[in-house]
């Protein structure tokens, strides 16, 4: 695979990884304020909008994932 899709790939995750960071600190942050336990999250029930966030989470997770094993595969 050439140089240029490499790193465009590595440019994919630098920004999916950002916006993931983002999204988990909103969530937590969202999470404290509803007096929730953030370390809870997975134990308990959440409203809407707290749930909209960590559906957002684990879909750029498991989109974050994809894209790993895209670029390890262009290292091969």
């Amino acid at each position: 695979m050439s140089e240029s899709k490499g790193a465009s790939l590595g440019s994919a995750l630098t920004q999916l990884e950002e916006k993931l960071r983002e999204v988990d600190e909103r969530l937590r942050s969202e999470m404290r304020a509803r007096g929730f336990d953030p370390d809870q999250e997975d134990n308990v029930a959440l409203t809407g909008p707290l749930a909209k966030l960590y559906l957002e989470r684990e879909s750029l997770r498991e989109e974050l994932d994809t894209l790993s094993h895209a670029k390890d595969l262009t290292v091969e």
